[in-house]
């Protein structure tokens, strides 16, 4: 069986899992017409009305056995309202209506600072984990204390539930470059950002995949970046070569290091990053969709044609979640690079082990509901030992074995040409849904996990140089006052409104080295400065016990 072990903090937070903030890729409402209010009209009567943000590969939920299981299960009919991109762009929308449906499920899709303002339409769950509604919740809160304390404000109500995925290796990210393509070429793996510049430009010029066409190769591409900051497989893990601790791809831009909070996106050593990828765009390294195709069309790029590899460097969950099971084994993960040769400043990476594994906020109920009983019930079969391993990995059937009560066997994909988390990711909610996986359970995993842990080795020295004590901020764990989370939120949206416009303008036309210090003091004017201080302030009594 595989199993991962996280590092443990020391002994001021020992039993406690630091966790820093998921970046949600941007996922979005195309129509949530009701509520449980009953007043947005169109819905089935007594219909549990329940939207689940998605995955765009993940098929409708009508399809998947599971979810009919939940709908017998509570006795009423569910009407799902299915959302798969935009998310972030019409939430306040949403919210400012206050028209909601009965639940709203995703990891993070509603967030603390959401809470903060509009915690009086969602449902104080708290009292109902003493009046036996929610069993299941009750029993995670119990085995795993720190969820309970991620999911309490700091009033004691408890709006939304987390969850617990027990598997994830420490990083998400792992870095590829394709070793076919060095060997056509004759070249070495690179170790810094000057030898991979070379590497791209041999790349792009030397027809490098073999198909006659030197004009058809990417050298290098990464997942979207949108505006409400940065996420996984994206080049700000390079902050990394310059030795800043970054966790779930960098968020908003806020860090800790050496117990200091500080936001990278006004750091001398992001303008340094920045000026290296304008470089490598100039010279045309870099794919021209990168700022304008979605994750599908980001994936399906790297899949290539047949035996045909587009794409030379790249990040991914896995090779084969990244390229796909054909082109896969032509790519080699890599450790990370150093901005210079001989640095003494050691490598860092992305740290994601805590926040992957706690998920925050992955449901929340309308105060508003015409059928709390059904919505309190839903609510709690999500966390069912059966269901939650359905939402992440599949049906029991085509997608799982169950061996015994307490065994299951993720199976192989069942089309025979899918890859493991591809197949997934089609089949459940996977990561973005409610679950709590016991660890008094034995689960063989699909090989996709294995495969992101091995490939995660070359990454092992750059994570150790990691101190979780003073260099991943405990974001999940620290309980804001509403005015301070309220403070934040609004910074923030004027902080990115800046930073995102200029990342894509810099990266495509350049102007960093002139406009640098000009844009600093805009940031910070911003409401950058009283958000560091905001964080630290927290951070400084959470590391005083």
């Amino acid at each position: 069986m595989l199993s991962f072990t996280f590092r443990e903090p020391t002994a001021r937070r020992r039993g406690i899992a630091v966790a820093a903030t998921v970046a949600l890729s941007s996922l979005a409402l195309t129509a949530c017409t009701g509520g449980g209010s009953g007043e947005g009209g169109g819905g089935e009567a007594g219909a549990l009305q329940v939207l689940v943000i998605k995955h765009p590969l993940t098929q409708d939920m009508a399809k998947m056995q599971w979810a009919k299981d939940l709908e017998e299960e509570i006795g009423v009919p569910i009407e799902w309202q299915e959302v798969s991109a935009d998310w972030d762009q019409k939430k306040s929308t949403i919210l400012a209506s206050g028209d909601i449906p009965d639940l709203i499920v995703g990891t993070n899709a509603i967030t603390d600072s959401d809470l903060a303002t509009y915690g009086s339409l969602f449902e104080d769950l708290a009292p109902h984990l003493d009046d036996d509604a929610l069993p299941n919740v009750a029993g995670m809160f119990e085995a795993q204390p720190l969820l309970k304390q991620m999911a309490t404000q700091a009033d004691g109500q408890i709006y939304s539930v987390p969850g617990y995925k027990r598997f994830w290796p420490e990083t998400v990210t792992h870095q590829y470059i394709n070793q076919q393509w060095l060997d056509n070429l004759g070249l070495a793996v690179p170790t810094t950002w000057d030898e991979l510049f070379d590497v791209l430009v041999a790349f792009k010029e030397e027809d490098a995949n073999g198909d006659g066409d030197p004009n058809d190769e990417i050298p290098w591409d990464w997942s979207p970046v949108g505006t409400g900051g940065f996420g996984y497989f994206q080049p700000t893990v390079m902050l990394g070569s310059l030795g800043l601790p970054i966790a779930s791809g960098g968020g908003a831009g806020y860090f800790l290091e050496d117990g200091t909070v500080g936001n990278f996106l006004v750091d001398d050593r992001y303008r340094e990053l920045m000026e290296f990828l304008h470089k490598a765009y100039a010279a045309g390294l870099i794919s021209e969709e990168v700022m304008t195709h979605d994750y599908s069309a980001y994936q399906s790029t790297a899949r290539g044609e047949g035996d045909t590899a587009k794409v030379g460097f790249s990040w991914g969950w896995t090779a084969s979640d990244r390229f796909g099971a054909q082109l896969a084994p032509q790519y080699t993960a890599t450790a990370p690079l150093q901005a210079e040769a001989g640095q003494s400043e050691p490598v860092a990476w992305s740290y994601d082990g805590y926040g992957e594994n706690f998920p925050a906020n992955q449901i929340a109920m309308s105060a508003r509901s015409d059928n709390k009983e059904a919505a309190l019930a839903a609510i709690d079969a999500f966390y069912d030992q059966d269901m939650s391993i359905q939402v992440l990995f599949g049906d029991i059937g085509p997608n799982i074995e169950k061996v015994d009560d307490s065994t299951y066997t993720v199976l192989p994909p069942a089309d025979g040409t899918s890859d493991p988390s591809t197949w997934k990711w089609t089949s459940s909610l996977a990561d973005n849904g409610p679950m709590w996986i016991r660890d008094d359970i034995e689960v063989e995993l699909p090989t996709d996990l294995q495969e992101a842990r091995d490939q995660a080795v070359p990454l092992a020295d750059a994570i150790a140089n990691i101190d979780l004590e003073e260099d991943v901020y405990p974001f999940q764990f620290i309980k804001m006052s509403a005015e301070d989370l309220n403070t934040i939120s609004l910074n923030n949206t004027t902080i990115l409104n800046l930073t995102q416009t200029k990342f894509a303008e810099w990266l495509t036309q350049g102007g960093i080295e002139e406009q640098w210090d000009d844009y600093v003091a805009q940031v910070e004017g911003a409401g950058l400065t009283q958000n560091v201080e905001i964080h630290q302030k927290y951070y400084d009594e959470f590391a005083a016990g």
